[in-house]
């Protein structure tokens, strides 16, 4: 089984946060194999789950790139392996 991570994106809604987050996602060659994305409470918020198999950073280094991104962009992003976030949310 391949390495998977969830990617969330909360903050003001504003043009061209997912096209970031993806172009900067495709750059690192990571794929998003599900999204989702709603106005909740009047922010934007994202949901991903990504495909780290061919990535050409590890997951570390996709978090640090991910922050510094979104201190630019203005939004919080949070990443976190599959397994953890399952672990999280199991009833």
């Amino acid at each position: 089984m391949g390495m998977n991570a969830i990617i969330t994106v909360v903050g003001s809604d504003k043009v061209g946060i997912i096209a970031e987050v993806s172009a900067l996602l495709a750059a690192h060659k990571i794929n998003i194999s599900d999204i989702t994305q709603s106005i909740l409470s009047g922010n934007f918020v994202m949901m991903m789950m990504v495909s780290l198999d061919n990535a050409d950073v590890s997951i570390d280094g996709m978090r640090k790139i991910l922050t510094e991104t979104s201190e630019k962009m203005g939004v919080e992003i949070n990443v976190m392996s599959e397994k953890v976030f399952s672990s999280m949310h199991r009833i």
